[in-house]
């Protein structure tokens, strides 16, 4: 029925890296760049409230929650961002990211939209579930380029009238992954008011967004409050993941209108997976402290300089605004990521693995992207041995 199916996807990001590299040895002492993986010590208190709520293990978790996360993650949300949400009816609790980044296309996206198949918009390079999330529900992916030329994020306003009157909602992560680049109030601002004048909903990944340089990154919903706009115009996406270096924990959040998560809610109760109440008592914890998550930006932030000191004259290199990946530029991204392998060791993922061709083009083709997510020294050995492979 439709040209791309859900049963024929194109091979993942990291399936595709070992079948370029594994039959191949490394050049040197491996050293992992490819996955953005956090490495950074996790809060020594994790434990602790771990182990004092083991009990929880012998109850079913609430669908959405418990009550305590909510109001953690609401008054976070206050503190960050100065918004205001009812932890009752417009925050739940997600056992990872990517489980509501997945879902909020069954719970939203309507089956036609302007009496044609719906288009969920999405930046390209972009986090692959986003793709899935659209053809898991017959939706249009729809690939905008996300490249220098357009900042790094996508310009949503340059579609075609028939897109935008088919868009039934647009993807977009700030700070981005993979290039680092922040969305300003100002973008923000053109977006809310190009989904208000076409009736789309944004999806805004902001699961990056505690790991900067200078400024915080300003937010979607905050801008979306400010400007009055429809409280369900816009869902946000958070993660404990990046911000409190805990991968492993599974554990985020989504955050809209009440309508909207009033429908994801429902959707989870069928098939969803709450996350375990001991899991949920660390993330309340994690929430509620700031103190880690200043460690954290700030070893980020060495990462950052060492990385500016080490490609900061290499032609077309830039820093990234936020997040923890360098978008390095190459010649072809395949040949550079099994020529680093097979002469150092270092692996780090091609960026045409995050991109989809259109019209014949591939907007990563001619990058990596490489993880700042080991231990510093490790990093810096990393780097310098990229530099001296690709660019010397």
């Amino acid at each position: 029925m439709f040209p791309e199916r859900f049963s024929n996807l194109p091979a993942y990001a990291f399936p595709r890296l070992r079948a370029l590299l594994d039959e191949h040895a490394p050049g040197g002492d491996v050293i992992h760049m490819s996955i953005g993986e956090p490495k950074h010590p996790f809060p020594d208190w994790v434990g602790e409230v771990l182990a004092a709520n083991t009990a929880g293990f012998g109850r079913y978790p609430p669908n959405e929650g418990s009550e305590t996360l909510r109001a953690a993650i609401s008054d976070w949300l206050r503190r960050r961002y100065g918004v205001s949400v009812d932890p009752e009816t417009e925050v739940m609790a997600l056992n990872g990211t990517r489980e509501g980044l997945y879902n909020i296309c069954m719970a939203l996206v309507p089956e036609a939209k302007a009496g044609g198949r719906p288009v969920v918009a999405m930046p390209n390079p972009f986090y692959q579930v986003y793709m899935v999330g659209a053809l898991s529900v017959g939706a249009e992916p729809h690939f905008v380029p996300a490249t220098q030329e357009t900042g790094h994020l996508p310009d949503f306003t340059s579609l075609s009238k028939d897109v935008l009157n088919r868009m039934a909602a647009a993807y977009i992560c700030s700070p981005s992954n993979p290039q680092g680049a922040v969305a300003s109030r100002a973008y923000w601002t053109d977006l809310i008011k190009l989904a208000e004048q076409y009736d789309f909903r944004i999806f805004a990944d902001e699961c990056y967004s505690e790991i900067y340089r200078t400024d915080p990154p300003v937010g979607a919903m905050q801008v979306a409050q400010e400007m009055g706009a429809d409280p369900e115009r816009v869902v946000i996406f958070h993660s404990l993941s990046k911000r409190s270096n805990l991968p492993g924990l599974r554990s985020g959040f989504i955050a809209g209108g009440a309508q909207s998560i009033a429908k994801a809610r429902q959707l989870r109760a069928y098939g969803g997976a709450p996350l375990p109440l001991p899991l949920q008592a660390v993330a309340e914890r994690a929430w509620t402290d700031e103190a880690h998550v200043v460690e954290n930006r700030r070893l980020y932030q060495e990462k950052f300089k060492l990385a500016d000191e080490i490609f900061g004259d290499v032609a077309g290199y830039e820093g990234p605004e936020a997040g923890f990946f360098l978008w390095l530029p190459v010649t072809d991204g395949e040949d550079a990521a099994l020529r680093l392998w097979r002469e150092t060791g270092v692996r780090v993922l091609p960026g045409a693995y995050l991109s989809r061709d259109v019209r014949g083009e591939n907007p990563g083709k001619a990058y990596i992207r490489v993880a700042l997510v080991a231990p510093k020294q490790e990093m810096q050995a990393g780097l310098i041995a990229l530099r001296n492979c690709i660019y010397n």
